[in-house]
């Protein structure tokens, strides 16, 4: 880990307090390169620059390499949407090839995770440290200290969870290298140890947030307890499930885990679903429905012309763009999460599948267009913004990356009772969302199906509303219905944990003790 912690030293990031209102909102700071002990960790202000850097080395994580986050949690899944060749060799990874250069140097590669791990370390190193004199210009210095060592906690758990669920073992980190080269370099850690850390930083991390915000201009683009929580219900489920691949009974004690952490964030947290008649609202962020958000606004010059919504719009939608995206829908996603009824139809070739769509559901209004081409868009992250709108140039869009929101903690629910042997009440569930989002009563799933066939249900309701949020891969692969959706993922192959990542081999160089992931072995 030598490189990674000398390089974080180097060139990361962090921010200094240049308050545009009388708020002292970390959305508000400015880069400084510096984070030693002499000039830094003085006073409140240079706390709150530290976290907040942390917070954009999380940003960078998760946005580097083509919108990582979308490509490890949607693009794998290749039933949802596909992508165009344009030479990078990302389009490899749908049919299951991680093995392209491109991908093996940018996407298998973990530097970006550990430098925000490692900025959090720095945070909880130094932050107790501070003095009630430092932060005289807290009103409550122990509140004070309390919300950012949670806040850094709490990317720290987010990032090794991220990871976990990409790698699997792990390198763990949690202390800070005042000199880097003294920095052990460490093996992968088993990913029981990983995810429990990531349960235990969770758990301290809510004993010092609370679930509201001090500073409205923080809320849901920084950590809260609700944050906390939500990030536990998805390693609960995930662990419950993904601990032993072999074994398609999930472990019961996680599941309950799950559901009473989901069943506070419903009570406490104070969230509530978006109307449908503000749909776009939740993703353009800090919505009622809105848990954690990467901020991703233009509001705080953070819009982006490279985010993932950028990939499927065309000139309709931002000024100068063609008309040929490189991302777009599969009609056969469109038939099969939307199709109504239907029947089987001869072409004079072949019999084809024929349903009428269920375009009264919100979420197919809303979300698509040129439903009836051969290549339909998304259009569900499209808040162009123009930086010089007299003329309509320098366009961005000015979407957050939703993290965690409340529908998806509902939506769990019925994944929870499902593993409960519960299909009755995760039937309603998924029948209240069709309902509440305009969908046709014969969307509705009568009762009395079966605990398998509510589950391909429920995998198609997740399908719908959770649609490029990051979360359809690893949600195929928990509930074991990948088989439904992802053609190159055989039961052989993912009994061998084929789902994860090989690593970077530049790493080996750095790190003699790295070992590659065992189903690329031989194959990278």
């Amino acid at each position: 880990m030598k490189t990674i912690y000398k390089n974080l030293i180097i060139l990361s990031t962090v921010l200094i307090a240049t308050s545009i209102t009388s708020c002292k909102k970390l959305l508000t700071e400015e880069p400084k390169n510096s984070t030693y002990q002499e000039v830094f960790w003085q006073n409140a202000r240079d706390a709150r620059s530290a976290i907040a850097g942390n917070y954009a080395l999380l940003r960078d994580a998760v946005t580097d390499k083509e919108n990582r986050y979308y490509m490890y949690g949607d693009a794998i899944a290749k039933s949802y949407f596909t992508m165009q060749y344009t030479g990078d060799g990302l389009e490899g990874i749908q049919n299951g090839d991680f093995t392209f250069q491109y991908n093996v140097e940018s996407l298998a590669n973990w530097t970006k995770y550990y430098k925000t791990i490692a900025m959090s370390n720095i945070v909880l190193a130094n932050i107790p440290k501070m003095t009630d004199t430092q932060l005289k210009d807290e009103e409550n210095p122990t509140e004070f200290r309390n919300s950012l060592m949670g806040q850094a906690l709490f990317i720290r758990a987010l990032s090794y969870f991220m990871m976990v669920r990409v790698w699997g073992d792990v390198p763990l980190v949690t202390e800070a290298y005042e000199d880097p080269i003294s920095a052990p370099q460490l093996g992968r850690s088993p990913r029981a140890a990983v995810m429990k850390q990531v349960e235990d930083d969770c758990h301290k991390a809510a004993s010092l947030l609370s679930w509201t915000y001090e500073n409205t201009g923080d809320a849901k683009v920084t950590a809260n307890k609700g944050s906390v929580y939500a990030l536990l219900a998805h390693l609960y489920l995930w662990r419950a499930t993904m601990t032993d691949v072999s074994n398609n009974s999930p472990i019961m004690a996680d599941v309950n885990s799950a559901d009473t952490t989901i069943n506070a964030i419903i009570s406490r947290g104070g969230y509530s679903q978006t109307d449908t008649s503000k749909y776009y609202n939740t993703f353009i962020g800090r919505s009622p429905e809105g848990i954690f958000e990467i901020n991703m606004s233009d509001n705080t010059l953070e819009g982006s012309n490279s985010s993932i919504g950028t990939r499927f719009l065309n000139g309709s939608y931002v000024n100068g763009y063609g008309n040929n995206p490189r991302n777009f829908v599969l009609k056969s996603y469109l038939d099969n999460h939307f199709g109504l009824g239907g029947q089987w139809v001869w072409d004079g070739t072949q019999w084809n599948w024929v349903a009428p769509l269920d375009k009264g559901d919100v979420r197919f209004k809303k979300n698509f267009d040129l439903v009836e081409t051969d290549k339909p868009m998304l259009i569900k992250y499209s808040n162009v913004i123009y930086r010089n709108p007299g003329q309509r140039l320098d366009a961005v869009l000015s979407n957050n990356m939703i993290i965690f929101r409340l529908s998806d903690m509902m939506l769990l629910k019925a994944e929870i009772a499902l593993y409960k042997n519960d299909p009755a009440t995760a039937t309603d569930i998924i029948n209240s969302f069709r309902k509440r989002n305009g969908a046709s009563p014969q969307a509705q799933i009568p009762a009395g199906w079966s605990k398998d066939d509510v589950m391909y249900e429920y995998i198609l309701e997740r399908g719908k509303e959770m649609f490029l949020e990051g979360h359809l891969y690893y949600d195929l692969l928990r509930t074991r219905t990948y088989e439904y959706f992802i053609d190159w993922m055989s039961e052989d192959r993912f009994k061998r944990e084929g789902f994860y990542w090989p690593v970077d081999p530049a790493l080996f160089r750095e790190n003699p003790n790295l070992k590659q992931t065992t189903y690329w072995l031989g194959k990278v």
